[in-house]
């Protein structure tokens, strides 16, 4: 109130604006005082009209404004402010005299110059600010250079005048637009292309490089800071544009560069309306709704507006977290929220969730997922991603699911290890039981993804905190990575166009070198690798490969019309009952926890898998060898 009660002073200012813009329309108007000499004409309508502006600008916004940071939104509010006032001004002097002794052309002039003196008076200060208080110390500051002068690069410049406490000396913009290059913006000039940041940072001694725009390309940033990872340059970017979408660029969002920006993924495009005919208004079932890409595809799920989204999952508390952020979010969207613990293990749970609740679009996220964990675990590797798959699957079908889809791994292709090997037989049940039922059963299979939980990122990053070492299990081991973000949009994509048993493939872009990842990720945080920050080689963990394969070799691969997903052409239909019978054969197995039996029953249903010696007795090894 007290700020608004300074403000108010300005009243006082404003009327006496409104006294003289009056005044001076008339003597514009008649070119002589003469109008003084008769009070009725003048100084009684001069009151009417002082007192109907009052009014209307007491009532209205224009003092709830800070002078300092006057704006377009300013402006526009006392124009409207000012013309709203001469209608009820003029429409009181109507009343009072009929216009019969005023010449019609005074209120215009009364308007035109009330609004000159407001203007004047809101972005005097304004105006003094930006050009003398914040330029008077020009030449001091921390050098720094924008990349990006697009609207969110001129919006952070804005920013970075106004938040003088930062002491940043912007002396140019970098954009690859050849119409901005040597143009300026707001007294900046645009130096060159985004190519040319390198010999620039060190011609100008540029102390910190700020990232302004949307798709940064990540290799080019990458090289810049390892060109710079010796020298007392800070680099910062803003968040990704679907961050920034329903806010205008801040100051306060410049974070520090991550190993995300780096790798420089492209945005997806998507087919909006064609996820949306499958989403809208219908029940969503997500499991595993509180991992890493359970709880993204709960999110992009929500934009699309189901009627009901259920989340469930074993874990209490990251299902309480995503269900409360989501009723948070979507509190106004009319979506309906249940959130769902139980273990998909159990048929009879699941089948109750079902029968209350009849989704129709099921998303299978739930799965155990480490290697290591699952490679001395195989049996409860095979009863979650396995049997687990298997309850969900026939259940949807039982209930008339519309659409079913298994989210998957490239670690199902060629698999060295249990966790493969799980995800493969679960994509090969749903092979088998597609044909018959008006359930759509579809696979999309992807390589790792940043950031998950447990994943080799979040790690690296605990390690670096603690001063090192980084640990890479090889120096040659190469990954597929992706976003989180990125991988859940082209999973809702592929569901869209999914008809039967198809296995889609994201296009996982170039394999990245692990080895690479530790060491960008180590030059992120500020420090030398192997000078500040040690990395050292562990060695190959059990059922771990130097390198993913996205695609079976006796699959085959189909382009489709998106360029991010392809599709693996099914696997020739064998005997169903055969592979049925291998199928029972390895739950019952992980059933009883024979894990000699298990490793069998996987090479008789993936005989592309390959059976670590050490997990198996010699008499089982003895045996699948025998049987070739």
């Amino acid at each position: 109130m007290g700020q608004w009660n300074r403000r108010s002073l300005l009243f006082p200012l404003d009327l006496s604006f409104m006294i003289l813009s009056y005044f001076l329309a008339h003597l514009i108007r008649f070119e002589s005082t003469a109008f003084l000499q008769e009070p009725n004409d003048f100084f009684i309508p001069l009151l009417i009209v002082v007192v109907c502006r009052s009014l209307v600008f007491l009532f209205s916004n224009i003092y709830r404004s800070i002078w300092a940071y006057a704006s377009i939104h300013d402006l526009v509010e006392i124009i409207k402010t000012t013309i709203l006032s001469s209608l009820i001004s003029n429409t009181a002097l109507l009343f009072y005299n009929g216009f019969e002794h005023l010449s019609r052309m005074i209120p215009i002039i009364d308007t035109l110059l009330l609004l000159g003196f407001l203007c004047i008076r809101s972005l005097s200060w304004r105006l003094v600010r930006d050009q003398y208080i914040l330029r008077k110390k020009e030449g001091e500051g921390i050098p720094t250079l924008i990349l990006g002068a697009g609207k969110t690069g001129a919006t952070l410049l804005t920013e970075l005048r106004r938040h003088n406490d930062l002491n940043l000396l912007p002396l140019g913009l970098l954009d690859d637009d050849e119409s901005k290059l040597g143009a300026h913006i707001q007294g900046v000039p645009v130096l060159g292309k985004i190519d040319q940041a390198e010999s620039l940072i060190r011609s100008l001694e540029i102390k910190k490089v700020l990232i302004a725009f949307s798709n940064p390309d990540g290799k080019q940033i990458g090289k810049l800071i390892k060109s710079f990872e010796s020298e007392n340059v800070d680099f910062k970017i803003l968040p990704s544009l679907g961050s920034l979408f329903f806010d205008p660029p801040k100051v306060q969002q410049l974070r520090e560069i991550r190993v995300e920006d780096v790798l420089g993924r492209p945005v997806v495009d998507l087919e909006i309306e064609s996820i949306r005919s499958y989403i809208a208004g219908k029940t969503v079932l997500i499991t595993g709704a509180g991992g890493s890409i359970g709880s993204e595809l709960c999110r992009q799920v929500a934009v699309f507006h189901p009627a009901k989204m259920i989340l469930l999952d074993s874990a209490e508390t990251p299902l309480y977290e995503i269900d409360y952020e989501l009723r948070k979010v979507f509190k106004d969207s009319g979506i309906q929220f249940r959130a769902v613990i139980a273990d998909i293990k159990n048929p009879l749970r699941i089948g109750s969730v079902f029968e209350t609740d009849r989704p129709q679009v099921v998303f299978h996220s739930a799965a155990y997922k480490h290697v290591p964990m699952m490679e001395i675990n195989p049996s409860e590797a095979v009863l979650n991603n396995v049997l687990g798959t298997k309850n969900l699957a026939d259940i949807s079908r039982i209930y008339g699911t519309e659409r079913f889809v298994l989210i998957s791994t490239d670690k199902a292709v060629n698999p060295v290890n249990i966790m493969g090997a799980s995800k493969r037989v679960a994509e090969l049940y749903l092979q088998a039981i597609s044909q018959g039922t008006k359930t759509k059963f579809i696979t999309v299979r992807f390589g790792n993804v940043l950031g998950s939980s447990g994943s080799v990122i979040p790690r690296f990053r605990e390690q670096i905190s603690n001063g090192g070492p980084v640990t890479v299990t090889h120096p040659d081991i190469i990954r597929y990575f992706m976003t989180i973000p990125e991988a859940t949009q082209l999973v809702l994509q592929a569901a869209a166009m999914g008809e039967k048993e198809e296995i889609f493939l994201l296009e996982m872009g170039e394999p990245i070198r692990i080895l690479n990842l530790a060491e960008d990720m180590i030059r992120l945080s500020g420090f030398r690798p192997y000078t500040d920050i040690p990395i050292v080689f562990t060695g190959l963990r059990p059922g771990e490969k130097l390198f993913e394969e996205l695609l079976l070799d006796l699959e085959g691969i189909k382009k489709t019309h998106h360029p991010k997903i392809r599709i693996a052409a099914p696997l020739e239909e064998g005997d169903p009952s055969s592979f049925q019978a291998r199928f029972n054969a390895l739950l019952e197995a992980a059933k009883s926890d024979r894990e000699d039996e298990i490793f069998s029953s996987f090479k008789a249903l993936v005989p592309e898998y390959k059976i670590h010696k050490e997990y198996i007795s010699e008499e089982t090894s003895r045996k699948l060898k025998n049987d070739g």
